[in-house]
């Protein structure tokens, strides 16, 4: 098997999977009870809140753990929101993950008014456009650290500048940056940046919300007095400790997993554009994850490609996994300009921890013959316009 989708999802890391397996033989307590085997359990919740905020340059009490990426993402926004209620403006931009995007779907709605920021061909906000669409009533600017479907990063700092400018609160996903770019909260200028462990060869079911000490948020899940009164539930305790474990092995290992991912990556954009006519790249040439790939391949359905790799036991997508099911061309491609026929051409692979140089090789011999065969008998027209 070849996977090729990491994006997606990662594969659970054997060392994470073991950590998750021991915590669950030896410790069984509610993390908020008073006694022994409870407090234990709490203070391993620690020692993993502490690794968390210690990869991402935060401190331990700005670290609340969450359900998911997506539970970070509307805890964030939602959040700030009801913390400003005399307000009632969110930014976001138009290549958003799901996450962000049906939340902004659920505010309007509710009578909060949405600005979605185009991007350029690139998948790159205009900074004038997004300082041009603050006003006094805006609470919230929440733009994504780096796009999961092409890979290109926004100039967060840039960002950060302008909202401090005028005063108010930045959110950023960094769901599918962390772990695949260096970088610290503080150099980043956030104050709320969402991550999930399951990007980053954790489990599913946890990740992690950081709130800048200091940043007015309201709880998003009541009840409880679990995660400093911020989100009531008892916690998800192999979970959370199979987030800390993912985010230790990223601290020893991510300069050499991101340099060797990069150089596969390099040789497989390379094979493609060489070995394959009629291709378009789509995303940021530079300013991007470099184990995201995404082409378009004219005159075929993205769908059929997948499928017929698939055969061939190497898995890849069409785009967000979250959207998956849907008949729509990506919101994403169609937001850097992209006709929907050629959106709907486009194959995304993404390379991870655990992919070889045989998995390319492998890639680049199957992927040319099955892109000439289905063009042959392909009724959709292959040229560019």
């Amino acid at each position: 098997m070849i996977y090729l989708d990491n994006n997606a999802t990662t594969p659970l890391d054997p060392r994470v999977g073991e950590i998750m397996s021991q915590f669950l033989r030896e410790h069984f307590g509610n993390p908020s009870s008073l006694y022994p085997i409870g407090r234990k359990v709490k203070e391993i919740i620690n020692e993993a809140r502490e690794t968390v905020a210690k990869g991402l340059g935060a401190k331990k009490p700005e670290i609340v753990f969450t359900g998911s990426g997506t539970e970070a993402d509307n805890f964030a926004i939602i959040g700030v929101l009801d913390a400003f209620p005399e307000k009632n403006e969110l930014i976001t931009s138009a290549i958003e993950h799901p996450a962000v995007l049906e939340t902004g779907n659920y505010l309007e709605k509710k009578g909060i008014k949405v600005t979605y920021l185009p991007v350029d061909q690139y998948g790159t906000i205009d900074l004038d456009h997004l300082r041009d669409s603050i006003t006094p009533k805006t609470a919230l600017v929440s733009v994504m650290h780096a796009n999961n479907e092409i890979g290109t990063i926004q100039p967060l700092k840039e960002i950060s500048k302008i909202t401090k400018e005028k005063g108010i609160l930045f959110h950023t996903d960094a769901v599918q940056s962390f772990g695949k770019i260096d970088f610290k909260v503080d150099d980043l200028g956030v104050d709320l940046l969402s991550i999930s462990a399951h990007k980053i060869y954790g489990p599913k079911g946890v990740g992690a919300l950081y709130i800048r000490r200091g940043t007015h948020i309201m709880p998003f899940i009541h009840g409880g007095h679990q995660e400093r009164l911020m989100r009531a539930g008892t916690e998800n305790t192999s979970g959370i400790v199979g987030l800390g474990e993912a985010v230790r092995l990223i601290g020893e290992e991510g300069k050499k997993d991101k340099a060797r991912i990069q150089k596969l990556s390099d040789k497989l954009k390379k094979g493609i554009e060489e070995k394959i006519p009629k291709v378009k790249f789509n995303g940021h040439p530079e300013n991007r994850i470099k184990g995201t790939l995404n082409f378009s391949y004219f005159g075929l359905e993205a769908e059929a490609i997948l499928l017929a790799l698939a055969t061939k036991e190497i898995f890849v997508s069409t785009g967000s996994a979250c959207s998956e099911d849907s008949e729509e061309a990506s919101h994403v491609l169609q937001a850097i300009g992209l006709k929907p026929e050629i959106a709907r051409s486009s194959i995304r692979m993404s390379l991870g921890r655990f992919n070889t140089e045989e998995d390319v090789d492998t890639v680049l011999k199957e992927l040319p013959e099955i892109v000439e065969n289905l063009r042959q008998i392909s009724a959709l027209d292959i040229d560019e316009e």
